[in-house]
């Protein structure tokens, strides 16, 4: 009997990551969970198991180093190997204008979504190097697309940076068949928006930018986690095996307006 496949996800215990952590499960993935929120991870691990799979968890910021690659690490272990692995964990920040966004609170934003995108891929290497295998990274529009989100300086920096590290991490690990591809989703109503803090300052700077009618050309209900978690297995499964190095907009043409 084929053993099943086995992804690892971080940001794993809301919105995209949940999603994505439920869809995978149900394809028939053994799934690795990590986030900073314990309660949650556990809550998700035990609904999880119900169907029987393997189902494991780690609490832990990305940001820390040491506790990072010892949990990706741990989990691979109790996996009993790696082949998908989605770097999904990140945060809005900060969104205030630049003079008066603080040094602080930049480096928050970059260490949290670009500087873990680098630690992650650095630590799972080890791991797909024998067998090849799938990063994804959870990208944006945001600094890719649009630029429109005035005081987002940090976190749309942050995403045109994990871009250019997609496409960098594609070309290097190719030799090993592990393909690097990035999600760029637009809105999409998760917990991240709850945790964003906005200047009164923002005023200051914002251009007032008018749409047509509607959030979203797409007339389909679009904008939902479980959008994004089917785009990230298509990424995964074989029927992307030829791609890599590429950036997938997930947002019903909003960005194209």
């Amino acid at each position: 009997m084929r053993s099943p496949k086995k992804i690892i996800i971080t940001g794993a215990a809301s919105g995209i990551g949940y999603a994505a952590a439920k869809l995978f499960f149900k394809k028939g993935f053994s799934v690795g969970l990590i986030d900073a929120d314990q309660a949650k991870l556990k809550k998700i691990a035990k609904e999880l198991k119900k169907d029987g799979q393997d189902c494991f968890c780690r609490s832990v910021d990305v940001t820390n180093e040491v506790d990072l690659k010892a949990a990706l690490d741990a989990l691979t272990e109790s996996l009993h190997g790696l082949d998908v692995f989605f770097s999904n964990a990140g945060i809005n920040g900060t969104w205030a204008p630049i003079e008066s966004l603080s040094i602080d609170e930049w480096d928050q934003t970059l260490k949290t979504n670009l500087r873990s995108t680098f630690l992650c891929t650095k630590f799972v290497i080890p791991h797909l190097k024998e067998n090849g295998g799938s990063i994804i990274i959870t990208s944006s529009i945001n600094g890719t697309r649009i630029f429109n989100n005035f005081g987002a300086s940090a976190y749309s920096t942050s995403k045109a940076g994990q871009i250019a590290f997609t496409k960098m991490a594609a070309l290097e690990l190719a030799r090993y068949n592990i393909r690097v591809n990035a999600i760029c989703p637009g809105a999409i109503d998760t917990a991240i928006n709850e945790q964003t803090t906005y200047a009164e300052t923002l005023k200051e700077v914002q251009i007032k930018v008018e749409y047509p009618e509607g959030n979203r050309p797409l007339k389909k209900e679009t904008g939902t986690a479980k959008q994004v978690a089917e785009a990230v297995f298509f990424l995964a499964s074989e029927a992307a095996e030829n791609i890599t190095g590429t950036e997938l907009y997930i947002d019903g043409a909003e960005s194209l307006l």
